[in-house]
């Protein structure tokens, strides 16, 4: 039981330094960028490509997850692995895979881990549409 908490956590660490290290990068873009000035077309394109970056992290946390699983013996295939870890990672749930019983506490670990990695997305699109609002009307008309 130790070895599978110890395990979880590591993977909890992965998704953690993944999220943290792509929204710094997500950080650094938009500092370089002048300013939160720009039109409407302007900023939903900001919003699509950081949305698509938030994406790519989750996708490469749900890889992590998945390579696990695929690399403990939890699931039949590579395949099998990812989309378990992607329903599990989501909260979707469809419980047509299912861990082995010793395993299962790690299903939960990552449903808590993706709520949270998600949250932490959502934080960051909130941060951002808050700069945009809180620029200058001049710095808006760009």
């Amino acid at each position: 039981m130790l070895a599978k908490t110890l395990a979880a956590l590591l993977l909890v660490a992965a998704c953690v330094s993944i999220h943290a290290t792509g929204l710094s990068a997500a950080f650094g873009w938009l500092r370089r960028r002048r300013g939160f000035s720009g039109s409407h077309w302007h900023w939903t394109g900001v919003f699509v490509l950081l949305a698509a970056w938030m994406i790519v992290l989750h996708l490469f946390e749900i890889a992590a997850w998945g390579t696990f699983f695929h690399w403990n013996g939890t699931m039949p295939d590579w395949a099998s692995a990812l989309y378990f870890s992607a329903v599990t990672y989501t909260t979707t749930g469809y419980g047509d895979l299912v861990l082995p019983h010793e395993w299962r506490l790690l299903s939960g670990v990552e449903a808590l881990t993706g709520i949270l990695m998600c949250g932490w997305s959502t934080g960051f699109f909130f941060a951002v549409v808050s700069r945009m609002f809180d620029s200058s009307p001049s710095e808006r008309r760009g």
